[in-house]
């Protein structure tokens, strides 16, 4: 692959998190302005809220990197993987907290992505079944999946009495 490639992966990761993009709200768009009582609320018992959506592509962001720079488990700030139950307490400073997570992870995945040669793309890393492009192209997708959850848990919540 060449070196535009990578600019090209950053560019795909970016609108599927933060920049615009043609498709509607972005993963980061998704969730502006939304408030924690918002965040916290379920459709239902045992259903997922919009804060551990966030936190789950936090944790994705990680894994991701991780992956991408060989890194061994166990340094995520919260005990689990995958989903975490959220809120814990549900004020706008855990609120923040938890966004915060999510945008620090983003940052650092992309600067992981950022730091590739063309050729890292084809590997595959070791424990992994998938190359690192294919990698990179399922945590652009899985941004913009749960962007759409989330804005679907929005116009739910807002129906809610």
């Amino acid at each position: 692959m060449r070196p535009d490639e990578i600019a090209l992966l950053l560019e795909l990761l970016d609108r599927a998190y933060n920049r615009q993009s043609w498709h509607g709200p972005n993963l980061r768009g998704s969730i502006r302005r939304v408030d924690p009582a918002t965040a916290a609320w379920r459709p239902g018992p045992g259903r997922r809220n919009i804060w551990e959506h966030v936190v789950h592509a936090a944790y994705w962001k990680y894994a991701v990197r991780r992956r991408l720079l060989g890194e061994k488990r166990g340094s995520f700030p919260l005990t689990g993987s995958n989903w975490f139950a959220r809120p814990v307490t549900a004020t706008a400073k855990a609120w923040a907290a938890d966004v915060a997570l999510l945008d620090g992870n983003h940052r650092a995945l992309r600067a992981a992505i950022a730091g590739l040669r063309p050729a890292d793309l084809r590997r595959t890393a070791p424990r992994s079944k998938v190359t690192n492009l294919a990698l990179i192209g399922g945590i652009v997708a899985h941004d913009v999946y749960h962007a759409g959850q989330i804005q679907l848990l929005k116009r739910l919540a807002a129906r809610r009495v």
